[in-house]
């Protein structure tokens, strides 16, 4: 009887969770559709709004910048973090406590602080050599950085849980290296490789901090965009902006998580 009113009590506290989680969101989506200029009374339901958005040159150049800089980024870290994450494998009976705190330092330091550091390196590389004006570049100089620890240690535990004798096959079968890394190490580690790659694309398209700090005039991301408009007030254009932008993270994540199980499988 107490393990039955236990479990009632904790399904009944993950609900009020999920709903004070999603709740905030789904006003967000209901109030895109409405006719009226209100974000407090909804009247109609209309999709003036969302063609209002596209029609909109601001925001069409944001969208394209946060699509460019999520895929440009998410691939640049894939590589990087994916070598490091099979490196750390390798030698992962060595004492490499220091290389782990440097992984995971990206990950837990505020991004206010990352991105304020970054935009101070940015700007004085710029003055000494005249190179790295702020801009999309820095911005995925700055994402890539951030994404690598997150793509590293995906393929790491991905290579942890595989059969350390599996390697040992593949020399034993005279495969090359190159054919080691070909047939072997990218099939086998496949399902987490995508599972690295939406998860980075997620971080990126969600993106603001780290952004606004090294972005340039040109180079505004919806994220931004959105903090610039909302200065004027929140209005239903903003929602449905909010609402294609929480449909894609939300689809990225389902995708990373699909991956990443099917990997475990």
């Amino acid at each position: 009887m107490k393990k039955q009113t236990l479990a009632r009590s904790l399904a009944g506290i993950w609900w009020v969770t999920l709903i004070f989680l999603y709740a905030p969101l789904l006003v967000i989506v209901l109030f895109s559709f409405n006719s009226a200029n209100s974000t407090a009374v909804f009247e109609n339901f209309s999709l003036a709004w969302y063609r209002r958005l596209f029609g909109n040159e601001q925001i069409i150049s944001a969208f394209g910048n946060s699509l460019v800089l999520a895929v440009s980024s998410s691939v640049v870290a894939l590589v990087v973090g994916c070598l490091i994450g099979y490196g750390m494998y390798r030698h992962r009976h060595r004492k490499l406590g220091w290389l782990i705190v440097l992984i995971y330092l990206p990950i837990v330091l505020p991004d206010i602080v990352f991105g304020i550091s970054e935009m101070a390196f940015f700007v004085q590389i710029h003055e000494w050599t005249g190179l790295l004006q702020p801009g999309l570049g820095t911005m995925i100089i700055a994402h890539v950085t951030f994404q690598i620890p997150f793509v590293a240690l995906i393929v790491y535990s991905r290579f942890v849980g595989l059969d350390p004798t599996l390697f040992e096959a593949a020399k034993d079968l005279y495969a090359s290296p190159v054919k080691r890394v070909v047939h072997f190490m990218v099939p086998t580690i496949k399902p987490a490789l995508i599972s690295a790659f939406f998860l980075s694309f997620t971080l990126s398209i969600d993106d603001f901090v780290i952004s606004f700090f090294t972005a340039g005039p040109e180079s505004a991301t919806l994220p931004i965009y959105i903090w610039s408009a909302i200065k004027k007030g929140v209005t239903p254009e903003i929602n449905a902006i909010a609402t294609l932008m929480i449909g894609a993270v939300a689809m990225a994540a389902i995708l990373s998580m699909l991956f990443n199980r099917q990997g475990r499988r």
